[in-house]
């Protein structure tokens, strides 16, 4: 059974920095793995963070955290982290590990943004920014 396990997550101030991870266990690794990080603020829509496809090393970003948070990992055998700096209140969510480890994957236009290519996630790692 796979599962993906997030920690990292807490309470840290304007500016500050967090580092979240996430270890996958259960999985076999395939010529085809990618994970990503979403987030979930109160009362809004999932949302994506960052990505990385494993096969060619590409990582996408969304627009509200390009420059300030980083994905670091290079295989799914091994915790991936998401280092995020310059922390901001609009920051606070749960923030969520996901991934893909093989099979047949849509990788039409904004793919890593499509909650349907991961079929496996975490239970969620809660992030506040206090201002």
């Amino acid at each position: 059974q796979v599962q993906l396990v997030e920690s990292g997550g807490g309470l840290v101030k304007d500016g500050g920095s967090l580092r979240l991870s996430c270890t996958a266990s259960g999985h076999t690794s395939t010529n085809n793995d990618f994970m990503g990080w979403f987030r979930q603020a109160p009362g809004k829509e999932r949302e994506h963070v960052a990505t990385r496809w494993f096969t060619t090393g590409s990582t996408h970003y969304g627009d509200s955290v390009k420059g300030r948070f980083t994905f670091s990992g290079d295989n799914v055998k091994s915790p991936v982290y998401l280092e995020m700096n310059n922390l901001k209140p609009e920051d606070t969510a749960v923030y969520y590990c996901a991934a893909r480890f093989g099979g047949t994957v849509w990788f039409g236009s904004n793919w890593y943004k499509l909650e349907s290519n991961y079929p496996y996630w975490g239970q969620g790692t809660p992030v506040t920014v206090s201002s």
